[in-house]
């Protein structure tokens, strides 16, 4: 392990927390049987995380942010990959990105959680393949892992931002009838964040698939409509 790293790790010990690395392991269902089973945790909190990723994104190496990303802490993880993405969007050149963005998938064995999924993926695949081939997106949605269905889905929110939605919505209608909780919300999620700048658009998706798709999707989705219409939904009168 570099100097570096062993810097960036300590910085991160000193601002632990043991309340929260007592509370950390359940919020994210590390427990025998659950979806980040054997996850480890110092304790940290988001904001801190983030300031230490800033201060040494610049100077850290593609060698350094892999001991990070690979770290079997979850908080080291996570700054890792904030550190890759604060290097990724101060890139012009299309070389750069793509070396990031080649880095980035290399390592999606250990964006295994949905926090780490969610402060990534649509930052870094999102941004480099709004206007590219996108079945890279749909060979992660047919993958069968929890976690790279994830990163497919929550890559199109930054579509989504930019006005794009048809492959928002395909992997929508791909991935809403997957078997997990978790899927479910980022279906629904980003559902809504499509019916947030084209409410028609989401209204349509939903007649056609309201009375299948698993109700936590539904209730995501629809989590911003007019009360009198939320409630046509969940009651099957739309």
């Amino acid at each position: 392990m570099s100097i570096l790293t062993e810097q960036i790790i300590e910085s991160l010990r000193d601002k632990a927390i043991p309340e929260k690395a007592e509370f950390f392991p359940r919020f994210f269902k590390s427990g025998p049987g659950e979806y980040g089973e054997g996850d480890l945790f110092l304790g940290v909190k988001v904001p801190d995380q983030r300031r230490i990723a800033k201060q040494f994104y610049k100077e850290i190496g593609l060698d350094e942010l892999s001991e990070l990303i690979q770290d079997p802490y979850h908080e080291v993880r996570l700054t890792g990959l904030i550190a890759l993405v604060y290097r990724y969007q101060k890139l012009k050149a299309e070389f750069d990105q793509k070396q990031l963005v080649d880095f980035y998938l290399s390592h999606l064995e250990w964006v295994n959680s949905w926090d780490l999924v969610d402060t990534t993926s649509h930052a870094i695949l999102g941004h480099y393949y709004l206007h590219r081939d996108k079945q890279l997106f749909y060979d992660l949605a047919g993958s069968h892992d929890l976690w790279r269905q994830r990163v497919a889905m929550i890559s199109s929110f930054f579509w989504i931002k930019k006005g794009e939605f048809a492959d928002a919505l395909a992997l929508a209608e791909i991935l809403k009838d997957h078997p997990h909780d978790l899927m479910h919300k980022a279906v629904g999620w980003m559902l809504r964040e499509i019916g947030n700048r084209d409410f028609e658009l989401e209204m349509d998706f939903l007649k056609k698939h309201y009375q299948t798709m698993p109700r936590t999707a539904l209730r995501y989705a629809i989590e911003k409509f007019p009360e009198e219409l939320r409630q046509d939904f969940l009651k099957g009168r739309v």
